[in-house]
């Protein structure tokens, strides 16, 4: 579908408002396509990821497959971030284009009947043209819940959090400070052929209540793998089989460490995706399709 084009008018919407978007014919006589962003939340335990794949249960294939039903047209959906099997989402987010009349609060109640219980979606809005879910977006958290409990994960917390030993948190923590800025995270990263690994990692932390564990980790963006790598790597430090040093050293390396465990899938949840102010929009989706590079190194991909 090709590009929307941007009316005029408050908030840039002249025929498209908080409640109703009401589509128009252009000049030409041609119906001008809108720009709907959704906000995502599911339970990650029974889908094949996010990405939609023939045969197999994705989000994705679920909200197209459930969006186009209803709306009466084919939605093809493009994602802030692109979960593996059974990581979890709290703050997803997704855009679409489309010719159809939207009531918006309308179409949020209809899907959250027509969805299965395990995805939601939590909203529903216009956005500008030059909003992409994906480009548009300046960072993105995740948080990884962990406990220590002797008798391990509580049953009604089973499915998002992930047992494990007792371990030194100020020694995660110092670990994990050495990570942070911008580098080549090639160490943690599955390979993908032609992406760069370098990417700029803002916050890194860890919070403890009682028994349970939880990182906090947000960057401008992370390549496949990378979140679920760092926690392993930090939990080798704090099991004490590893040190903070050594984990600071693997930012030297160009290659996927093989001495990185990467921890279990549904431990890690998307918590959020920021994006800057419409005016910038545009701007920030060039600048993320730039090939980024490590000062004085190589682009890492």
């Amino acid at each position: 579908m090709s590009k929307p084009a941007v009316p005029s008018g408050s908030a840039g919407f002249p025929h498209v408002n908080q409640e109703v978007a009401v589509t128009e014919p252009d000049s030409s006589g041609h119906i001008v396509a809108i720009r709907v962003r959704l906000d995502i939340a599911y339970d990650g335990t029974d889908f094949t990821g996010w990405a939609r794949q023939p045969g197999l249960r994705t989000v994705q294939g679920v909200l197209e497959e459930s969006l186009s039903k209803v709306l009466r047209e084919p939605v093809q959906l493009t994602v802030a971030g692109r979960t593996d099997a059974g990581v979890h989402a709290q703050g997803q987010v997704a855009h679409f284009d489309t010719t159809a009349e939207i009531d918006f609060p309308k179409l949020l109640h209809r899907m959250a009947r027509f969805l299965p219980k395990d995805v939601r979606i939590t909203g529903i809005r216009p956005a500008p043209a030059d909003f992409d879910a994906r480009f548009s977006a300046i960072r993105r958290h995740y948080a990884y819940r962990l406990t220590t409990a002797p008798f391990g994960a509580d049953p009604l917390a089973a499915r998002s959090v992930v047992p494990c030993r007792p371990v030194d948190v100020e020694a995660m923590r110092e670990a994990s400070r050495k990570l942070l800025g911008l580098h080549d995270f090639a160490a943690f990263c599955r390979r993908r052929e032609g992406a760069t690994t370098v990417r700029e990692l803002q916050r890194f932390d860890w919070e403890a209540d009682g028994e349970l564990l939880t990182a906090y980790v947000s960057a401008d963006a992370f390549c496949w793998s990378m979140v679920r790598s760092l926690v392993g790597g930090v939990l080798a430090v704090g099991e004490g089989r590893r040190t903070p040093e050594w984990i600071a050293g693997l930012l030297d390396e160009r290659a996927r460490s093989s001495s990185v465990t990467v921890a279990p899938a549904h431990g890690l949840s998307l918590i959020g995706v920021d994006y800057p102010d419409d005016a910038d929009l545009a701007a920030r989706n060039a600048q993320t399709r730039e090939i980024r590079t490590v000062p004085g190194g190589c682009c890492g991909g």
